[in-house]
């Protein structure tokens, strides 16, 4: 059996990945970009591990199982099914990143409402501002929430927020726009944590913005595609609300001229939230889950659902 692996891993990585098992054959590579062809070592192999470019998989028609190293497959939904064995599942990692995400979602917050990107900015430049400071700074407590999306990110969110009483208002797929509509005119957070599907691409755009209470911060951790990035650049350089923490954008890397650089009250994670030291070794794990299922011609965990885009 042959896997085709593509992601960067360090010598104990590859460890853990080629301890799997001593009768598979281990094609590892780097990150590919989207316009190269496939590698010749993906296309004689049965299974691939890693965030392949997705025209790969049109050309590879024996390919059975592809586990993704991401949550989010916006990429692939276009690709044609036809093409595909009869046989080929897609597994993503849903759940994987929810503690990480959600713990820096309260942290973006919580510097915006506390003042803490301010004071960053003001030590380097060592300047004590002090006691004006104080009348800006805001209490989460009793905040109210608007969750959009309610995966396993926005509920360990919601976790988190429990022992500041905020009031929740979630709104899922199943729900209106206009359910949105309304409960933005009151929502001192919103955050968005949905996955890139044409139902939600540019659900923010600006007449939905323009909903949002002039101190109501904003939270972007599913997908850039959900927002209108030049509106949103408009509202935060005008300070027509109050803030951003956003961890996903339509283009990555970031472009060096890209607005939301100089926007004021906001924090750029740069797709990071959900990074922590032994990431790719709980990745490796979770593959290794999966594998002893597909050996054992059980359900695999988390397969793709290409219809929601989750």
């Amino acid at each position: 059996m042959n896997i085709f692996v593509s992601i960067t891993l360090n010598p104990r990585e590859l460890e853990q990945l080629v301890s799997l098992s001593s009768d598979v054959n281990f094609f590892v590579h780097d990150e590919f970009s989207e316009d190269e062809p496939p590698h010749p070592d993906f296309l004689k192999s049965s299974i691939c591990f890693g965030n392949v470019p997705a025209h790969w998989l049109e050309l590879h028609p024996n390919l059975e199982w592809i586990q993704l190293i991401s949550v989010g497959f916006g990429e692939y939904l276009e690709i044609d099914q036809n093409s595909l064995s009869q046989n080929f599942c897609m597994t993503n990692l849903k759940g994987f990143f929810a503690e990480p995400v959600a713990q820096s979602m309260l942290a973006g917050l919580l510097s915006l409402f506390r003042g803490m990107d301010q004071f960053v900015f003001l030590k380097e430049r060592s300047e004590w501002v002090g006691e004006p400071l104080r009348g800006q700074l805001k209490s989460l407590k009793n905040s109210r929430v608007v969750l959009y999306g309610y995966g396993s990110i926005n509920q360990e969110f919601e976790k988190l927020l429990k022992p500041f009483d905020c009031s929740m208002k979630i709104i899922k797929s199943s729900n209106t726009l206009d359910e949105l509509d309304h409960a933005l005119t009151e929502a001192d957070v919103v955050a968005s944590v949905v996955p890139d599907h044409p139902n939600t691409r540019n659900v923010f755009n600006f007449n939905r913005l323009k909903r949002f209470k002039s101190n109501a911060v904003f939270l972007n951790f599913g997908r850039g595609s959900a927002v209108d990035e030049e509106a949103l650049s408009h509202f935060l350089m005008n300070k027509l609300i109050g803030g951003a923490v956003i961890d996903v954008t339509l283009e990555e890397p970031l472009p060096l001229d890209h607005p939301f650089w100089e926007c004021p009250k906001t924090i750029i994670t740069q797709h990071s939230a959900g990074g922590t030291s032994d990431e790719i070794s709980k990745k490796i794990s979770w593959f290794s889950e999966n594998f002893y299922h597909f050996l054992r011609g059980e359900k695999l965990i988390s397969p793709a659902n290409f219809e929601l885009g989750f």
